[in-house]
């Protein structure tokens, strides 16, 4: 089992950056697939992008493909989503999640994670 807590987040203007990361506790870390996702208002969660376990392989949604950037520190337990050129549209909570594998494989698809943090806010204004 592993825990997770998201930070950052928080109101930036349009074209703004954020960078949101989320804490790991438990054993193994560096055995697990992470994610995040995001979900706006009214609107179902979504895939935000995604990296493997040892941090070589990582895949994006086209809706952020070039402006997002995610990151893990084995070694501190951490894995971070940098977010720059922010749009409006943007604007959702993004959750962490984990998968416990060793493939080496990406996930992005919600239900392959068992594992999520709270969420965090991110909030874009025009």
């Amino acid at each position: 089992q592993v825990q997770l807590v998201e930070s950052g987040g928080g109101l930036v203007q349009a074209g703004g950056s954020l960078r949101a990361s989320c804490a790991a506790s438990g054993r193994t870390f560096s055995s697990y697939a992470m994610g995040w996702f995001r979900e706006a208002p009214g609107k179902e969660r979504e895939f935000v992008a995604a990296i493997n376990w040892s941090g070589g392989s990582t895949v994006y949604a086209n809706s952020v493909k070039g402006r997002f950037t995610i990151s893990r520190d084995n070694a501190k337990n951490t894995v971070d989503l940098q977010m720059n050129s922010l749009k409006p549209e943007d604007t959702a909570v993004y959750y962490c999640a984990a998968r416990s594998y060793t493939s080496g494989d990406v996930y992005t698809a919600e239900y392959e994670y068992p594992y999520w943090g709270q969420g965090t806010q991110v909030t874009v204004s025009s």
